[in-house]
């Protein structure tokens, strides 16, 4: 059994339903951001999973100079408030400073660590010592046991708030594998573990200039995630991922999420039922 992490109306972990962590890899426009944090409200709140609404104001870490990066802190922040507001959806979005901490901190309803910077002592204090609920996602580098270093820093401030995500391990060249055993590794450390199931799914840097990605192992993956036992499903989905301006090689089309949250739903229900 986790802890149990509260978030605005939303409690992660413990014996609380399967969380899903959804929306567009980046801010693309107003218009889209709206219109994904819509649908997705309408999907999870008819398959009766909660939400929470992640899109990211800046994707620092991009194959190629010219890739895009989104609106930037000022706008995206300003956007994934209108969300929040417009909504009623709690926001989660990545940070890379600890200039960033305290602009975002004032907005999100999650702070969230990229897996790159994982490791980075100061962002983690900094983060932790907001009080708010942080999700950090563990690096594509990292063993599984490793975490328990990640998570020693975080609660020194006194802040348990806090989530950790899976999102695949470097598998040789362009390449990633989930390694499923690492999910109860992690989750024996009493904190919700969330499963990415469309970062598991990238291929970082596999188009050259761009990364590329095998959104069709979505579902069996998440399946087989849910199965061996995690608190949440983080997922980036797109109405159209062949048009996305980052990640749409590995984002989930709006149009099949709702199939796969039904599938999870059950599989969770069954699991959950098995450790009571």
């Amino acid at each position: 059994m986790t802890r149990e992490i509260g978030i605005a109306e939303t409690k992660i972990g413990g014996k609380n339903p399967l969380c899903i962590i959804a929306g567009p890899c980046v801010i693309e426009s107003e218009d889209i951001t709206f219109y994904i944090a819509q649908k997705m409200k309408e999907i999870c709140g008819e398959v009766g999973l909660p939400l929470l609404f992640k899109s990211s104001y800046d994707k620092a870490n991009r194959t190629s100079l010219s890739s895009f990066r989104g609106p930037g802190l000022e706008s995206g922040l300003q956007i994934l408030s209108d969300v929040r507001s417009r909504f009623g959806i709690p926001v989660i979005s990545d940070i890379h400073s600890v200039e960033e901490v305290k602009p975002a901190s004032e907005v999100l309803d999650v702070l969230q660590i990229p897996a790159f910077l994982c490791r980075q002592t100061d962002l983690i204090l900094f983060a932790s010592n907001t009080g708010k609920p942080v999700n950090i996602k563990k690096g594509q580098f990292l063993a599984p046991w490793d975490v328990k270093n990640i998570i020693d820093k975080f609660i020194s401030t006194g802040n348990k708030n806090l989530l950790i995500t899976e999102r695949g391990t470097s598998f040789g060249y362009n390449n990633l594998i989930v390694d499923f055993r690492g999910l109860s590794i992690i989750r024996s450390f009493g904190y919700p573990v969330i499963f990415d199931v469309t970062h598991s799914l990238q291929l970082p840097g596999g188009l050259g200039t761009s990364s590329g990605g095998q959104k069709e192992f979505a579902e069996p993956l998440s399946r087989a995630a849910v199965a061996v036992g995690v608190d949440g499903i983080f997922m980036e989905v797109h109405p159209e991922p062949e048009n996305a301006l980052c990640d749409g090689p590995n984002m989930i089309p709006i149009r099949e999420v709702a199939s796969i949250l039904n599938m999870l739903k059950k599989i969770y229900k069954i699991v959950s039922s098995k450790l009571e």
